[in-house]
């Protein structure tokens, strides 16, 4: 059955066999380094700092690393550490092992999505290029739910058996995910630049540095499900704690059923620039709605809540779309790994300062910090349509062609839209 996959349905399992692992690993980390690693919550904290400032500075040499001997047999090698370093955690009982462990398995994750992006970019090209990213993201978002739910297993025994056989869930799907990708078409490194084209573009590109600061704040959005709304839910609404499963559901279960579609809609620069202001409305309106929810009461809190998920819901598949389509048609052609690992740059950035500062402006403040935050997303939208003129103005390569079906080996992989 294998040969009958496409290069698009071969990314996309990949993607799914590490996920599932990772939404399990994810759920149980907590308590597997503060139960069984002795790390206290400071250390733990101190530790993924650490390892996420590492990751701010890998991405871009390692997505140059794959341009230049081909992005599928990087992203095979870094997924397979990936899948090294999950296993690692095994290892875990104090606080300089868990750093060791830690700064190899992020470095390697944001090195392996790099790859794998300017793979994608390779392999699919054109306009299919946001489509096989939106059924990565969906299948992403399915694959972290069952793993969560899984790991319930683990977390209601409680035994270090238990948390282990989960760590080593987690890498084994790492090994297949690596497997799968090995299985692609070869594709060969980028061809050498220009004599007058600096090796190392993406940092004298000030239009794409300045897309990608504007990315980093729009991407403060994804923490708030995770760490922000959890609190402000319990600590400054009447609604129903449960209210935090309910809002969780809704994002997966919509992306998951229509990211692919909003994707297949974001197919020109003009539309993705559109898009893109769109989702910052959406995520300012969101805020909007999420400062009111305070105070009233548990019905009008409830209907509050949910009207905010479902437009920070939008506003998230909306500013996926958009983003995917603008950074892989602004990046030259042989240069899409050291490009994408830079647009990550900034969303690992923001990834790294989120929980501090939103949990202080949102928290602390309480609703006048939602309105600034909204005001911050506002803002990061409304010069896109400059920023990207700019970028198009400047460019002096062009973005890489869709490539023929003729290029893929004859070997049954051929691309399937479906």
């Amino acid at each position: 059955m294998l040969p009958r996959l496409s290069p698009t349905r071969r990314l996309v399992t990949a993607s799914l066999l590490m996920t599932a692992g990772s939404g399990a690993f994810a759920t149980c980390s907590a308590i597997y380094f503060t139960r069984v690693g002795g790390l206290t919550l400071t250390e733990m904290g101190l530790g993924l700092t650490i390892a996420c400032a590492i990751g701010m500075v890998v991405g871009v040499p390692l997505g140059h690393l794959a341009d230049r001997r081909g992005p599928q047999r990087v992203a095979v090698l870094l997924v397979a550490l990936n899948g090294v370093a999950a296993a690692g955690y095994l290892l875990v009982r104090g606080f300089p092992v868990f750093v060791l462990v830690a700064c190899l398995f992020t470095a390697s994750q944001r090195g392996s999505r790099a790859a794998q992006q300017a793979l994608i970019a390779r392999l699919v090209g054109g306009d299919e290029v946001v489509r096989t990213q939106a059924m990565v993201r969906s299948v992403n978002n399915a694959g972290i739910g069952v793993g969560a739910a899984g790991a319930s297993i683990a977390l209601q025994s409680g035994t270090t058996t238990a948390f282990s056989t989960v760590i080593i869930v987690n890498a084994l799907g790492f090994f297949a995910s690596a497997a799968m990708l090995a299985t692609l078409p070869p594709v060969p490194p980028a061809p050498d630049s220009p004599p007058d084209e600096p090796t190392w573009a993406v940092f004298r590109d000030g239009p794409f540095a300045v897309f990608t600061a504007l990315g980093a704040v729009l991407a403060l959005h994804t923490v708030l499900l995770e760490i922000v709304l959890p609190l402000w839910i319990t600590r400054y609404t009447h609604a129903s704690t449960a209210m935090v499963t309910v809002l969780f559901v809704l994002n997966t279960v919509s992306v998951v059923l229509f990211q692919v579609r909003i994707g297949t809609r974001v197919t020109t620069m003009p539309g993705a620039v559109r898009a893109y202001r769109w989702s910052g409305m959406a995520l300012g309106a969101a805020c909007g709605l999420f400062a009111v929810s305070a105070g009233g009461s548990p019905v009008v809190s409830t209907v509050l809540l949910l009207m905010a998920g479902a437009l920070h819901v939008c506003g998230e598949l909306l500013v996926s779309a958009a983003s995917w389509h603008i950074t892989f048609s602004l990046a030259p052609a042989g240069k899409q790994g050291q490009y994408q690992g830079f647009a990550m740059t900034g969303y690992a950035t923001a990834m790294t300062f989120a929980p501090i500062l939103l949990t202080f402006l949102l928290i602390e403040w309480g609703p006048p910090g939602w309105l600034v935050l909204g005001g911050a997303f506002l803002l990061a939208v409304l010069p896109t349509g400059a920023v990207v003129a700019w970028a198009e103005r400047t460019r002096r390569t062009p973005p890489l062609p869709r490539p023929a079906r003729a290029q893929v080996p004859a070997t049954g992989l051929t691309h399937d839209r479906d």
